[in-house]
């Protein structure tokens, strides 16, 4: 039937959002395939340092949530780098110091959001 899962396919009734860094984001991608879970991957940027970031997409059951979850903390590790002071977006009065900055990049924000409604064509 149109827009009904296979029994071994259930309709998913969880959207997990995951948003992470584009050096990340293709092992994230082929851990969660491998799981056999769904994937949909857009390329976006932005963030404080303006750097690649990736929103990857994946309808799940709500009972395999904790398990996409385990494996995007598995991969997506949040680090310290030293970024030159000239590419961060802040504006000073130039008593800002030339030495490079540690600053926070990598991780990942996830988001779950409940399925109101799912079709497949």
């Amino acid at each position: 039937m149109v827009g009904q899962p296979s029994a071994a396919q259930p309709a998913p009734d969880r959207l997990v959002m995951m948003i992470v860094s584009d050096t990340d984001a293709d092992t994230l991608q082929q851990r969660l395939v491998a799981g056999r879970y769904p994937v949909t991957k857009v390329g976006s940027t932005g963030g404080f340092l303006r750097r690649g970031s990736v929103t990857i997409f994946s309808g799940v059951s709500q009972a395999q949530v904790a398990d996409v979850i385990a494996i995007v903390e598995d991969v997506c590790h949040a680090r310290r780098e030293f970024v030159p002071v000239q590419t961060l977006p802040f504006i000073g009065d130039g008593a800002f110091t030339t030495e490079p900055v540690e600053v926070r990049v990598g991780g990942a924000i996830v988001f779950v959001l409940p399925v109101e409604r799912y079709e497949r064509f």
